[in-house]
């Protein structure tokens, strides 16, 4: 069993994506970051960083629980232990983790920033929106081309990749984007949209 502690953010959706792509079975255990739920002693011997999502693996390595934080590691964790979403193809294993540290070190961050200058900011800074609006843009002009080329980012496999880049591109309208200027990211974002998971 996994427990999953978790938000509705794109970061907490990761998780849920993979674990409802896998069949794994798992259990909830929300944290409401609103309300300061990250900050409790418990939750932190899980996530030191207070960030959502953090597990815990009760049958992992050797059969002994495991506890990890942070979206991507959990990820490559499940990706590993069903075989599944992160090829062993060693050229294709790279490809798929490229992708996932672009989103894990430029577009989650970055649309997250633009989120919240453009949309919670307690006064609005021209300077921050203009700047992570542009950087939004650009990042999905960089997946755009990608898409281009290939079915999904990392190829032409679903991978956690795409599980990892989905989430973020929901919320596409408050970065100030209109999808229809990145058709190939709308393809895309189409096609995880319509999977069952």
């Amino acid at each position: 069993m996994i427990d999953v502690y978790s938000w509705a953010t794109p970061n907490g959706h990761k998780v849920h994506i993979m674990l409802e792509e896998t069949g794994l079975e798992y259990r909830v255990h929300p944290i409401d970051i609103g309300a300061g739920d990250q900050f409790d002693p418990a939750f932190l011997a899980i996530s030191p960083n207070t960030k959502v999502p953090a597990i815990v693996d009760s049958d992992g390595p050797r059969g002994k629980p495991l506890s990890l934080f942070e979206s991507g590691a959990i990820l490559i964790y499940l990706a590993e232990k069903t075989g599944r979403f992160l090829p062993t193809d060693p050229a294709a294993r790279y490809a798929t983790l490229q992708w996932l540290m672009f989103q894990m070190g430029g577009l989650g961050p970055m649309l997250g920033q633009t989120h919240h200058f453009r949309i919670y900011a307690p006064q609005q800074i021209d300077y921050a929106v203009n700047r992570y609006t542009n950087e939004a843009k650009r990042l999905y002009g960089v997946m755009d081309k990608q898409l281009g080329k290939t079915a999904y980012l990392a190829g032409n496999d679903y991978t956690i990749a795409d599980i990892a880049a989905f989430p973020g591109t929901r919320s596409w309208q408050n970065h100030g984007v209109e999808l229809a200027d990145y058709p190939n990211v709308k393809r895309w974002h189409e096609a995880i949209a319509a999977r069952a998971a």
